[in-house]
């Protein structure tokens, strides 16, 4: 991939625009989760309840920059998205700056609306190359990491990230991302250390809108961390003052998460949705994923009545796409 010429470039500043200004308050967004909530999953979701901004799986730049023709192929469906999607945003980690700004051209030339910086995986492969948590141990390289960032996108540029490494260190690693203006920053509630393990506190992103405050920012501030549903991420709004909340784990098997919807989804509903996932799986990315990844989701969607045990251990064993739509379209005239 060449970098971005200049008639490229200024194109795409003239054309893009800063969504994140333009959203409700508060917004909702959805978390970027690993083989989770990829272009499939996505897609379905749009269609069932679209939250108020969407993001890409987190994706290797130095990959995007150097795999080969398969490792290419694979990275690049991570980016694939559809007009229903938008606004969609990137994400990516690296610990190069270099890279991040080559990236970040790549990233503007498929035409994505906002870039987002992981700053807080704690996977050991990740931070390894000194990225995703890693970077709170780094500060001065997470600023230039920013500021790169915004040299090859030229559009609005966030940032997510956790309330410290081994320990809370809100009010020192904060000021140094907020020094850079990113347009957003989300904030896991918890420390690298504590992984989920530990409910997350979200009196600290009260603490972070404060310092926010205090340091008279523009960036918006996204809680993250246990919202169950849209009610409880309103009640964390409240809380906190926060400007949005992102949700993460609560999307499993329940694309209706956006949607606000009161009632439980039926038995049959929820068959139907787990036919479409499949569907859009198989269609966008059975050639580069394996159809395992899919059955993470069963238990999500198929789980709550009498006899979802039994549909579940028989899914759990299926090795298609087509032999598990088959087995649901036969349960589905059950329910």
């Amino acid at each position: 991939m060449h970098p971005v010429n200049i008639s490229v470039k200024a194109w795409y500043r003239a054309a893009v625009k800063n969504f994140w200004n333009g959203l409700p308050k508060p917004f909702f967004v959805l978390a970027p989760l690993e083989d989770v909530t990829d272009a499939a999953f996505r897609r379905l979701i749009a269609q069932y309840g679209k939250p108020d901004v969407m993001f890409t799986e987190f994706t290797s730049a130095d990959g995007l920059l150097f795999a080969d023709e398969r490792g290419q192929k694979q990275l690049r469906r991570k980016f694939l998205f559809s007009e229903a999607e938008r606004p969609m945003v990137a994400q990516l980690f690296t610990s190069s700056p270099e890279r991040m700004e080559k990236a970040a051209e790549i990233v503007a030339e498929l035409g994505f609306d906002g870039l987002d910086i992981n700053m807080g995986c704690p996977d050991r492969a990740v931070e390894k190359s000194g990225c995703g948590a890693a970077l709170i141990k780094t500060p001065e390289l997470a600023r230039e990491l920013i500021r790169s960032a915004k040299r090859g996108f030229e559009g609005p540029v966030s940032v997510k990230t956790r309330l410290g490494y081994n320990t809370d260190e809100l009010e020192s690693w904060i000021p140094e991302l907020l020094a850079e203006n990113p347009v957003a920053l989300t904030l896991h509630a918890r420390t690298r250390k504590e992984m989920s393990d530990v409910p997350a506190r979200w009196e600290r992103v009260a603490r972070a809108v404060e310092l926010r405050d205090e340091l008279g920012s523009k960036t918006l501030i996204i809680g993250n961390g246990d919202a169950t549903d849209i009610n409880d991420a309103r009640a964390k709004v409240q809380q906190t003052n926060c400007d949005g909340v992102m949700l993460g784990r609560a999307i499993f098997g329940n694309p209706w998460l956006f949607s606000g919807r009161a009632d439980e989804p039926s038995p049959s509903e929820r068959i139907e949705a787990l036919k479409k996932h499949i569907g859009l799986f198989d269609e966008l990315l059975g050639d580069v994923k394996n159809f395992a990844v899919m059955k993470k989701h069963f238990k999500s969607y198929i789980s709550g009545w009498d006899g979802a045990k039994d549909l579940r251990v028989r899914l759990m064993d299926t090795t298609s796409c087509e032999e598990a739509k088959g087995l649901l379209d036969t349960a589905g005239n059950i329910y």
